[in-house]
């Protein structure tokens, strides 16, 4: 990676000003912007640094810092979800990007799926890690929820920005319970560079309430879903949800506590093997990620060892047209046999455990 990032400013629809940065070479991934994020202060912090590295490997990497946060304006007249998709149209029109990937982590997933479900013609793939479909207040729980959401309010207003490194902590031990006292440290600092009590709590009252369960099925291009099994922030289960939400969607769990993958646990390699394979960076299988969500399904049965005939009672198909499929799956996975197709996609993750 190269030893500096380029950092750009641009206009949202309001007139708020955001902050994005580039770094890397190649064809380009969009992060979308999660809760907090100060561009400067992730470039060299131990937090998001092997983050940046790793997914500026192969592409031109394009982050940029929520309104309220970071380096973007800290006092936005308008904190809505819709400001935070029309920030992401902005800072994507801006770039001149005209078709990418979209990498979108925590709340983060949500903007990427609304931005995917708006502009299919423009997001050639959808990367969701440790994202939710469902805001915590959306998500059931009754009076137990609201008294949890309002003590988080209150310890934000009380704790943020003082030396009581306490009321902080307790955010940070949701987001990264297998770290070490310096990350936390690193985190708390995160935290205090990132935004202010007020605009943290106007945040995160946005971010309760996101809401994009019926979005998901509009979401038209091949979709990968990861989630750490045992998150201590956004629950495994709103991962799976949102994956069986997605037509087509590969859901890939991965085992860590952390919200936020750490440069030293195992989990985080997994995590970049599955974006190379997915966005084309294996050579083995880089042609994988160019199906279809349905051809996606009718290589997953392929990997379970179905033929054409048991393929088509799955996906209500006529045999002709599963045998159509196969030769347009074959041919865009670069392969001259069923078997090398079969092979590969069990190689890359598809049918796990259901062939002999």
């Amino acid at each position: 990676m190269r030893d500096r990032q380029d950092l750009r400013f641009c206009t949202g629809y309001d007139g708020t000003r955001l902050a994005y940065a580039t770094v890397g070479s190649g064809p380009p991934l969009v992060k979308t912007a999660n809760w907090l994020s100060h561009l400067e202060y992730d470039w060299a912090s131990p937090i998001w640094r092997h983050w940046i590295e790793g997914l500026s490997r192969h592409h031109t990497l394009y982050r940029y810092d929520q309104r309220g946060s970071g380096l973007s304006d800290r006092d936005p007249g308008e904190m809505s979800f819709e400001s935070w998709v029309r920030d992401l149209e902005a800072v994507v029109d801006t770039a001149k990007l005209e078709r990418f990937p979209i990498l979108g982590i925590s709340q983060g997933g949500a903007i990427a799926v609304e931005y995917a479900a708006r502009h299919p013609d423009r997001v050639s793939h959808l990367i969701l890690y440790g994202a939710f479909a469902r805001g915590r207040l959306k998500r059931g729980g009754g009076e137990a929820a609201i008294d949890e959401v309002m003590t988080m309010y209150k310890l934000f207003e009380i704790g943020w920005g003082t030396d009581i490194r306490a009321f902080r902590q307790v955010f940070a031990t949701q987001f990264l319970p297998g770290a070490s006292a310096e990350l936390f440290d690193a985190f708390d600092e995160l935290l205090r560079q990132s935004a202010t009590a007020a605009q943290a709590v106007r945040l995160m009252k946005v971010s309760v309430q996101i809401d994009v369960v019926r979005l998901c099925e509009r979401v038209q291009c091949p979709a990968l879903v990861v989630h750490a099994s045992d998150d201590g922030r956004i629950a495994f289960e709103e991962g799976r949800l949102l994956a069986s939400l997605i037509p087509g969607a590969r859901f890939v769990p991965l085992a860590s506590r952390n919200h936020i993958l750490l440069a030293d646990e195992p989990a985080w390699p997994a995590f970049l093997r599955e974006v190379d394979m997915f966005l084309g960076g294996g050579s083995a299988h880089g042609r994988i990620a160019d199906l279809t969500p349905r051809e996606n399904e009718l290589l997953e049965h392929l990997a379970r060892g179905l033929d054409n005939h048991q393929i088509a009672a799955h996906l209500a198909l006529s045999e002709k047209t599963v045998r159509n499929m196969v030769c347009s799956v074959l041919d865009k996975m670069g392969v001259e046999s069923r078997a090398q197709a079969i092979v590969r996609a069990r190689e890359a993750g598809y049918g796990v455990g259901t062939h002999a």
